[in-house]
């Protein structure tokens, strides 16, 4: 099984999405390093629509999907303490 260790950034917005007031998760995006995932979920976070992002970590294997709980490397805007409903 061939593990990898990813970084990652993920949105959530308001817009169309919305789900019982809450706000709704986009979908994540790979990228090459911690910094790069940073750098776009800020820049995410300040896009119109958008109420917030979040960048994380975590490894495992793509070609079957499974990957370990992530680890939150920050938030950015009004992202909701408990991200286990996003």
């Amino acid at each position: 099984m061939r593990r990898k260790h990813a970084q990652h950034h993920q949105g959530a917005d308001h817009g169309e999405r919305i789900s019982a007031g809450a706000p709704v998760a986009g979908a994540a995006e790979e990228c090459h390093s911690p910094s790069v995932a940073l750098r776009r979920a800020e820049v995410l976070a300040k896009a119109a629509g958008s109420v917030g992002a979040v960048a994380f970590s975590r490894t495992g294997d793509p070609m079957i999907g499974e990957f370990s709980d992530a680890k939150l490397l920050k938030k950015f805007g009004d992202v909701p303490d408990d991200l286990s409903g996003l």
